[in-house]
């Protein structure tokens, strides 16, 4: 998987406040009602696609053609393969490989047919490359699979020159050229050494300025990040990437639309309102099996179907989204997330895509919720759409109760509400952030 550093939470209340009424006063004291507005969406939303297969020793260009395929099965209308430098130029700089290249050009040729977009990744310094010290350049494989790989560019600048010259061999069939993976991670699989929101804004600018000067329409993509926070973001303006994007690519797995939301504010706060490509998320289906998968929380192969249904719903008609890509088509040995098996056989997920992006409008699955009395206090259940936080507020009388707390692994939640608050007259409304408090599931006992 492009992405893995994850955070899982399961059913964990973050913030919970009881307040009672004040003795004698016939007052309550309350918590601060949220002043978060649901999401406003526009009619536009985004271009919804699947992460296909790219070039490897063992792909051909026959496989090309059936991953074309499979994404128009899907109605897809983008979808975002890798370009390893280490695979396009293991030997120096200059010409590009050919025989790296035979299956992307199969494959970006048959997609520029069918006129499906393309987001190309670039990233994986070749060993003459990197900047990598001396220990591990001495442990380089021209594969792209050691550690010094990883390591950016010693001079950004050959990294423009191949972009530059992928940019002259594909034009306009390729919609978008992403610049590096995951320069954020913390375990530096993709993107390591010091300084480096200071030395991605290098391999950027270098990357940018060349695609720009060969053809202006190839929108040109900075981030790849996975910290919803926005802090590496702010340290990337700090270090002058304004004005060297087209757009912000970002990896949310946990939690997507919350880490959507968060990070778009960041970016707003900071003048900058270029649209989020969404082009990793997903779910792997390994649950029973596996709790956890590349720090990602296993699924069942029935709830990854649900959750894709319900995340394209909720994303279909946010404006500032420009694409939203599934992580991925096809299972490998280190990841269930795929629509396919390795065999090749259609999990449920296929279906669920398919119908999604054929009629993505409809409205997420609602919230429920369920009240029953259990030894003295109120035990709130139900289940809700994949995504984001769940926000759940009781009153009795004067006396109030808010939490927020996020879904366990199959989309439920159960929570046992304060005795003060008794087994009567007790009512409770639960709701999705994302949707808003109009969406919420409400009930009394």
């Amino acid at each position: 998987m492009l992405a893995r550093s994850r955070t899982s939470l399961y059913a964990l209340i973050l913030a919970a406040v009881v307040l009672f009424a004040l003795p004698g006063t016939g007052q309550a004291r309350h918590a601060p009602r949220s002043r978060k507005a649901p999401v406003k969406q526009a009619v536009a939303g985004p271009l919804g696609g699947i992460n296909l297969s790219g070039p490897n020793g063992s792909a051909t260009p026959g496989q090309a053609n059936r991953e074309v395929a499979e994404a128009l099965s899907l109605h897809a209308k983008v979808i975002r393969i890798e370009l390893p430098w280490a695979a396009l130029q293991p030997n120096g700089p200059g010409s590009l490989d050919n025989g790296a290249l035979a299956y992307a050009d199969q494959l970006i040729d048959a997609a520029a047919a069918h006129h499906l977009a393309v987001i190309a990744l670039v990233d994986v310094t070749p060993c003459w490359a990197s900047s990598a010290p001396a220990n591990l350049l001495a442990e380089c494989r021209s594969d792209g699979s050691s550690a010094a790989n990883s390591w950016p560019p010693a001079r950004p600048s050959d990294f423009g020159a191949m972009v530059g010259q992928l940019a002259t061999r594909y034009g306009t069939k390729l919609t978008a050229i992403e610049v590096w993976n995951e320069p954020d991670q913390a375990n530096e699989k993709y993107f390591a050494g010091p300084n480096k929101p200071q030395r991605y804004a290098e391999v950027l600018r270098a990357g940018y300025t060349a695609i720009k000067q060969v053809d202006p329409r190839i929108k040109v993509l900075a981030g790849s990040l996975v910290g919803s926070d926005g802090a590496f973001l702010r340290r990337l303006y700090a270090a002058g990437i304004k004005g060297y994007y087209d757009g912000l690519a970002v990896h949310f797995y946990t939690l997507t639309l919350a880490g959507l939301r968060e990070f778009r504010a960041v970016q707003v706060a900071n003048g900058d309102r270029s649209p989020l490509w969404l082009d990793e998320f997903g779910w792997p289906s390994c649950y029973p099996g596996k709790q956890v998968q590349e720090e990602i929380p296993c699924v069942t192969p029935a709830v990854q179907a649900q959750n894709i249904t319900n995340l394209y719903r909720a994303l279909s008609r946010t404006s500032y989204v420009a694409t939203d890509t599934l992580y991925k088509l096809r299972d490998s040995s280190d990841s269930d997330a795929g629509l396919l098996t390795q065999s090749g056989a259609r999990k449920p997920a296929y279906g669920a895509l398919a119908s999604v992006l054929l009629s993505p409008l409809r409205a997420p699955a609602k919230v429920t919720l369920a009240l029953r009395s259990v030894g003295g206090a109120v035990v709130a259940s139900g289940s809700g759409p994949v995504g984001d936080y769940m926000r759940l507020e009781a009153s009795r009388d004067a006396l109030r109760y808010r939490a927020k707390f996020t879904l366990d692994r199959s989309n439920r939640y159960s929570l046992s509400l304060p005795a003060a608050l008794g087994t009567h007259g007790v009512h409770v409304r639960v709701f999705q952030e994302w949707m808003g408090s109009r969406s919420a599931a409400q009930r009394s006992i």
